[in-house]
């Protein structure tokens, strides 16, 4: 009799053998359902906080990514003015998308006549664009910016242990994560997020600029932690001094 059991439950010259297989009821489906959607809702409310932290730390130094839009180019100028800072940085590589940019037009040098529109004694601003070429090629945008502001102070002859980087939104974490990258662990990188005016960061999800622009960060900020290597693009090693000289702007 249990030989003859066991016979049936072998198929196909023994290659196939059935089993039990529990599964839930229709209460239990109701509940795993219920699950899945609060896990879900609770993404989509964390992940815009995740994206955008707002983390600035005690510096002297304050970097602007040159793409932003006025509202946030002027708060980093009121910050730098507020806080006494002795450099406001702009940055940003070639201007990409249009038809006919300007030869040599960056967003740095942008960022920099828009401020300039927007008035003010800006004697402690600087654009320091991202060049074309890098010593391997660009894979992220960001990351050049970072070399760059790091190249422009050693070339200052400035000594840095910490600065600030003030960028749009769910940019905010993958920014400051590239610039810890280019700057070493010597250096303390804080961040300003600035919230986007084109939709309201607590229901992102409502907006199809919200959804393009949290979505494609975080599939952007997923690559950056996990898949971006720098390799060779930096042979100058980090930053490593305790303070930043108290000097004049050049």
């Amino acid at each position: 009799m249990t030989r003859s059991a066991n016979n049936s439950e072998r198929l196909c010259l023994g290659l196939v053998r059935r089993r039990q297989v529990s599964l839930p009821t229709w209460r239990g489906w109701l509940v795993l359902l219920t699950m899945c959607g609060l896990a879900a809702y609770a993404g989509l409310r964390e992940i815009h906080p995740f994206l955008a932290p707002e983390r600035p730390v005690d510096a002297d130094i304050l970097v602007v990514e040159g793409w932003v839009p006025d509202y946030a180019l002027k708060r980093g100028l009121d910050l730098t003015i507020e806080r006494k800072s002795s450099y406001l940085l702009l940055a940003g590589g070639s201007v990409k998308g249009e038809a006919n940019p300007e030869p040599g037009d960056t967003y740095a040098h942008r960022a920099m006549k828009r401020l300039l529109r927007i008035g003010g004694d800006l004697p402690h601003v600087h654009p320091v664009p991202s060049p074309e070429q890098t010593p391997a090629p660009v894979r992220d945008r960001t990351y050049a910016e970072a070399l760059a502001v790091k190249k422009w102070l050693q070339d200052q002859g400035a000594s840095v242990s910490s600065i600030n980087v003030l960028t749009l939104g769910p940019h905010a974490r993958r920014s400051r994560l590239l610039f810890q990258l280019a700057f070493g662990p010597d250096v303390e990188i804080g961040v300003i997020a600035v919230p986007d005016r084109e939709y309201d960061p607590r229901v992102w999800w409502r907006y199809s600029e919200g959804v393009k622009e949290v979505l494609s960060e975080a599939a952007a900020y997923f690559y950056a932690r996990f898949l971006f290597r720098p390799g060779q693009w930096d042979d100058r090693g980090p930053i490593t001094a305790t303070n930043l000289r108290k000097s004049p702007p050049p």
